[in-house]
């Protein structure tokens, strides 16, 4: 069997906790895998601070320094009708408001990522695990969509210090903004975002004609779908879509932003996906036999999320599990049914066969053009 790496340190546990839209998440996440008995099979890494330089692989010197002369003074101060000026320029403010610490985080949240990809480079994991990561908002100089940095951006920078090819996938509900604008102008990254798509939807971006910019056109694939979409038809679309993409681009690396708001129950969310639905996707993924980073990302139904990235966990090593909640830390966090699996939604499925076909079809022709 590969060798799974795992990011799992408390002091990572706490820096997350900062955001209260995913207080005590990881906790969870971490505590389900380790109640399922998994943790035997990984290969723990402590997190590894990321560097200055590490940070500025992406973001500008200019948001770095702001970030490190924001004073925890300022954090207890409201702001005024017309706004801190200056820190809403750097996408401070709103769904990215000032944090205590702002820029230790940032260094804990992109070492994570760094840190895990790491042990792909240096042959100690052929996949990779970090569920703390996966901010894929967050642009060179602006924090955007509760990211305040963009560690999946620096962690495929240092990946491509021994993997010149990489595929980046992202499962999110939200389209992968941040990451598509860095790599916008490559040729040696492929992203591809399956996403809601809809006016007023965040953050509007991500059509089918988004594609990429200058050499790097035809590069950028997405995939807009609509509410209600289904774990049948989403896996049917991933496994047409990425075959076509890893066939032609013959990537070194995989990145995968596992984001759960996909999943049905989430607060943010539209679709009626299961984990088994992404989970289809992951089996895909490991079945072409690539080194791997598989990330976290949205996911704001907590107890889903610990559900939903124990589940990938399980299947990245193979190993079954019960669909009964063993007992851990936050084991009445699970009831009042205390099982592993969720139910799909019943939303009305908004997506027509033939848009999803016209879609292909139309990823096929770009391709082709590569």
């Amino acid at each position: 069997m590969n060798r799974v790496s795992y990011v799992w340190d408390a002091s990572l546990d706490k820096q997350l906790d900062k955001i209260e839209q995913i207080s005590d998440r990881s906790r969870l996440v971490n505590h389900l895998v380790a109640g399922y008995k998994l943790t035997s099979q990984l290969l723990i890494l402590k997190n590894t601070e990321a560097s200055d330089v590490e940070v500025a692989s992406f973001h500008s010197t200019e948001y770095i320094d702001k970030l490190k002369s924001i004073s925890s003074v300022q954090i207890d101060q409201e702001y005024d009708d017309d706004g801190d000026d200056e820190q809403e320029e750097y996408g401070l403010g709103y769904d990215c408001p000032v944090i205590d610490g702002i820029y230790d985080f940032v260094k804990a949240v992109v070492g994570s990522s760094i840190t895990a990809a790491r042990s792909l480079i240096d042959g100690s994991a052929h996949i990779a695990i970090n569920w703390y990561g996966g901010w894929h908002h967050a642009q060179r100089e602006e924090a955007k969509g509760f990211c305040y940095a963009n560690d999946i951006v620096c962690a495929i920078n240092t990946l491509r210090q021994k993997f010149p090819r990489v595929l980046y996938i992202d499962l999110d509900i939200h389209h992968g903004d941040g990451v598509e604008n860095a790599f916008a102008f490559s040729q040696n990254v492929l992203t591809l975002s399956l996403h809601k798509y809809e006016v007023g939807y965040f953050p509007g971006s991500g059509a089918i004609t988004d594609i990429g910019r200058g050499n790097g056109k035809f590069y950028s694939i997405n995939v807009p779908l609509q509410d209600g979409i289904r774990d049948e038809l989403y896996s049917t679309v991933f496994e047409r879509v990425s075959t076509i993409l890893f066939n032609a681009f013959e990537p070194d690396v995989i990145v995968v932003q596992c984001g759960c708001d996909s999943v049905v129950g989430d607060p943010l969310g539209t679709f009626n996906l299961t984990p088994k639905g992404i989970g289809s996707c992951v089996r895909k993924i490991l079945a072409w036999a690539k080194p791997t980073l598989f990330l976290g990302g949205g996911g704001y139904n907590a107890t889903n999320a610990a559900r939903c990235w124990t589940y990938l966990t399980s299947l990245i090593l193979n190993s079954e599990i019960s669909s009964e909640i063993p007992d851990n830390r936050f084991f009445l966090k699970y009831g009042p049914g205390f099982e592993l699996d969720i139910s799909p939604g019943n939303r009305p499925d908004c997506n027509s066969t033939k848009d999803i076909e016209n879609y292909i079809q139309t990823i096929k022709g770009k391709i082709s053009r590569t």
